[in-house]
Order: C-alpha cells, then sequence, then structure tokens
C-alpha cells in the first residue's frame, strides 16, 4: 500500500517542494488541512474584518438616534426593566451628543462618529441585535462562540473549518491584539474543531500593535536551506507515524503547523512591514496621530491580511483603562473611546473601497452588547444585552440601509429581531456557509455556530 509520503513524492509534491513554491510566491493556494473550500452556495463575501469595541458602546449615543431620549430626559422609563440587570438604573438619561443625517441614505449619527458618518451609504446598520447575558464575560462569549456558558469554537475558527484559507504562508484565522479578559482565548479558540483552525493571537491588549509581532519569527541559528532540511527529515517521521495512528487530527494539525511557521517566516515579517505604505495611507488610518495610530494601525494591518488571502481577521479596541464600559463618566469615556477608533475605522472602509475589496470583505462592528437609556448615578449607562446595534460594510450587504430597530427609548430590541444566533447565521450565509450544514461531531452529536437556532436575516442582502 501506497502511503501518504510516498505519494507525495511520487506526484512530485513533498513537503520541500510546497514550502519552496509558497516562498518564491507571494500569495499561493493553500493546501492540506487548511485548503480553500468551496462554499455551500455561492458566497456574497469571501472574507470577515470583525472590528470588536471591548466594553459595549452605547447604541444611544452612536447610531440608533432616539428622539423621545432627548425629549424625555430626567423622566422614569415608561415600561418595566428587565427582571436580571447588571446594575441598577435611575431615570432616562438623553445623549448628551448630537445626531445628525448623513448621505444619501439620511442615517442619523452622533457627533461621536464624524468620520465613520461619512461612509453611512455603504453601511447596513442592524437596530436589533440583542443577546441574554448581562455580564461581560458571558456575552462576549456568545458573541464570538455562539454560547455563553460553554467552551465552543469561535465563529473565526467556524469560518476557517468551512472555507479555509487562500495563503498557504498565512493562518486563515488571525486576532490582533485581543483581550485576555473576559473569555480571553475561549473568544478565538477551535475547541473541539482541529487546532490549526485556532485563531492566531498577535498581541494582546496591552501590548502596542506596532508591537504586536509574532515571537521567534526568525532563526538566527540555521540559514532556511538547512532548516527546510530538517523539517524534512521530520516530516517523514511524522508521516510514517501517522500513517500507523487510526486517530489522525492532532498529529495532523501539528505537522501543519511546523510548515505553516516555517513558510511565516517569509510572509509574516513582509506584510507587518508597513514601510512600504505611503504617507497619504498612514494619514489616511491616522498614523500620523498619537490618538489614532494604535488602532490605525491595527486596522490597516487587517487590511494587508485581507487582501492576501486571511479569511477572518478579527482587531480589537481594548485596553487597561476605560475601554466603552462607562458605568460613569459616560461623555469622557466616550468621547475618548470613539476619538481613538473613528479615524482609522472609516480610512479602513475608503480603503478597502479604493482598492476593489470592500465588495469581497465583509466589515463588522460591534461590541459584546450597547447600554441602556437609563442612567446609571447621574452620568452613566449600565450594560444592555437586550437590544443594541451593530453594523456591516460591503461583503454582499445592502448600502445605506437600516434593520430593524429597538423601542423608542432604545432598550429592548423590538422590531424584526436578531438574536447573536441569527446574526450568525446570516453572517455565515454571506459566506456562502449554510449554518445547519456546517457541523461538526462530538462527543455524539453534530454541533453548529447556532446550535439549533440562527435564522437568516436574508432581507439586508444587496
Amino acid at each position: 500500500m501506497t502511503t501518504r509520503r510516498e505519494m507525495l513524492q511520487q506526484a512530485g509534491l513533498g513537503f520541500g517542494f510546497v514550502a519552496l513554491a509558497s516562498m518564491l510566491a507571494e500569495e499561493s493556494s493553500a493546501s492540506g488541512p487548511l485548503a480553500a473550500k468551496e462554499p455551500h452556495f455561492p458566497a456574497r463575501a469571501e472574507r470577515v474584518i470583525f472590528l470588536f469595541m471591548k466594553g459595549g458602546p452605547s447604541q444611544v449615543d452612536t447610531f440608533e438616534y432616539k428622539p423621545l431620549l432627548q425629549r424625555d430626559h430626567g423622566k422614569p422609563l415608561p415600561f418595566p426593566k428587565p427582571k436580571v440587570t447588571f446594575s441598577a438604573t435611575g431615570n432616562l438619561l438623553a445623549s448628551p451628543w448630537k445626531f445628525r443625517p448623513y448621505g444619501e441614505c439620511g442615517h442619523q449619527v452622533s457627533d461621536l462618529f464624524p468620520h465613520v458618518a461619512q461612509h453611512v451609504d455603504d453601511i447596513c446598520f442592524l437596530h436589533s441585535v440583542h443577546g441574554t447575558n448581562p455580564a461581560h464575560g458571558g456575552a462576549a462569549l456568545k458573541l464570538h462562540t455562539g454560547s455563553d456558558n460553554f467552551v465552543r469554537p469561535s465563529m473565526g475558527s467556524w469560518v476557517s473549518y468551512g472555507l479555509g484559507t487562500e495563503n498557504a504562508a498565512l493562518p486563515a484565522f488571525i486576532t490582533i491584539c485581543p483581550t485576555l479578559a473576559h473569555g480571553g482565548l475561549n473568544n478565538w479558540n477551535s475547541a473541539f474543531l482541529p487546532v490549526h483552525h485556532q485563531g492566531m493571537a498577535l498581541g494582546n491588549a496591552s501590548v502596542a500593535a506596532q508591537d504586536a509581532k509574532v515571537g521567534h519569527i526568525k532563526n538566527p541559528k540555521w540559514p532556511v536551506a538547512q532548516q527546510r532540511r530538517q523539517l524534512d527529515f521530520l516530516q517523514e517521521l511524522n508521516q510514517d507515524h501517522l500513517a500507523a495512528v487510526s486517530d489522525s487530527g492532532v498529529l495532523e494539525s501539528r505537522i501543519h503547523s511546523y510548515e505553516l511557521a516555517f513558510r511565516m517566516q517569509t510572509a509574516m515579517p513582509e506584510i507587518q512591514d508597513i514601510a512600504g505604505e505611503t504617507e497619504a495611507t498612514r494619514k489616511l488610518y491616522g498614523l500620523d496621530d498619537s490618538v489614532t495610530e494604535d488602532f490605525g494601525r491595527q486596522c490597516l494591518m487587517a487590511r494587508r491580511f485581507a487582501e492576501r488571502g486571511v479569511r477572518f481577521i478579527q482587531v480589537t479596541h481594548s485596553d487597561n483603562k476605560v475601554q466603552w464600559d462607562q458605568h460613569g463618566d459616560l461623555l469622557n469615556g466616550h468621547t475618548e473611546k470613539a476619538a481613538e477608533v473613528d479615524k482609522p475605522i472609516a480610512g479602513l472602509l475608503h480603503d478597502l473601497k479604493a482598492r476593489g475589496l470592500l465588495d469581497s470583505t465583509l466589515v463588522m462592528w460591534s461590541g459584546e452588547f450597547g447600554r441602556t437609556p437609563t442612567a446609571q448615578s447621574t452620568d452613566g449607562r449600565d450594560h444592555n444585552p437586550w437590544g443594541f446595534t451593530m453594523w456591516l460594510a460591503g461583503g454582499g450587504v445592502k448600502p445605506g440601509f437600516s434593520y430593524g430597530a429597538t423601542d423608542d427609548y432604545g432598550f429592548y430590541a423590538e422590531r424584526d429581531k436578531m438574536h447573536i444566533h441569527d446574526f450568525h447565521a446570516t453572517l455565515l450565509a454571506l459566506l456562502g456557509l449554510d449554518h445547519k450544514k456546517l457541523t461538526y461531531p462530538h462527543g455524539g452529536r453534530e454541533f453548529r455556530l447556532t446550535d439549533v437556532f440562527g435564522n437568516v436575516a436574508d432581507s439586508i442582502f444587496a
């Protein structure tokens, strides 16, 4: 019987040849466990960039204007509050920011986001998203994995599992400066999916974006040719072992990880070196301003990874200070956080569109939940998973479109309600994946990102 190693060698596609080919080409099709797969049906988007606003930005202070909230400032909420809340709140708190209509669609955006507001005609606003957990950890896990109380694969891992990658020299799923709090690794882990679908973290929230590098990316001791010979020998041993074991999944993932690490020595430093970017591009992302430089670099890296075939890229806006979690001092806190991300996000949308990438790239913006229209203390807002705003751009969604709504004050999702499971089903559908068919056997049952729930909101499709 011919072994897998012999078959590869006889076909002229041994590991050495595959690695050499990927090093000679800037971009190459992946083979092995991360080979690109055909979607279940024609896809509207090929990849995802997830802009995660850690802490929970307020929907009623950013992208969902509520005239009655402004009118009834200081009055009691005219209907019952949730039975379970994170902390107590009082009367209604009007937004301290003015809202203005923008673009041909006339969508109202607050003065917190003057740069993103210029792109409303490319954005699809989802105003009726809701979850179940008012705590940061549970809500973040729900958003990332579909479960707030079990360890489950993240949505990036499911996308990698369903579609693979288009570049053999890069992971399918990369997360830039992720937070280590409130779920940490579990927010980008592969859980019971094969480990090669795990998200690769570049730095973390306490590391400056310019320092978020792959550790030990260069081997100062051995030249590349010697590393290649050494790895070839190791792979021969591993292939012989692979043929003799019944459960080969873990070993196959390990073999893949060695090959990917070798190829990344060439690909990753080149991508993370932004010296070739023009001064205009740097200014577009806000790299010339200390306020926007850090998140701007993350967004620029996301574009560079996207154009090289990475399937799912997450960038996280988080730090060890205020984040978006304004239980008090809402005015100063949200002003500071929005100033750090507004220009970089607008720059990313502009750059993707100018390069012809926006149509094939789904950009999503969200926190783990929103905030209450009622006041905590006198100048803050509590956690609100019962109704909040996300938005999408590019990737086959209707531009300049608003889907759903919360009640008149912005507390509960009310019209065209979209649960997190519904959002995940819709996200996968935009990528050409049927959430009911994207399953993986584990523990005696078939699992999926949406568990046993999820309805696709196809009315947002362009």
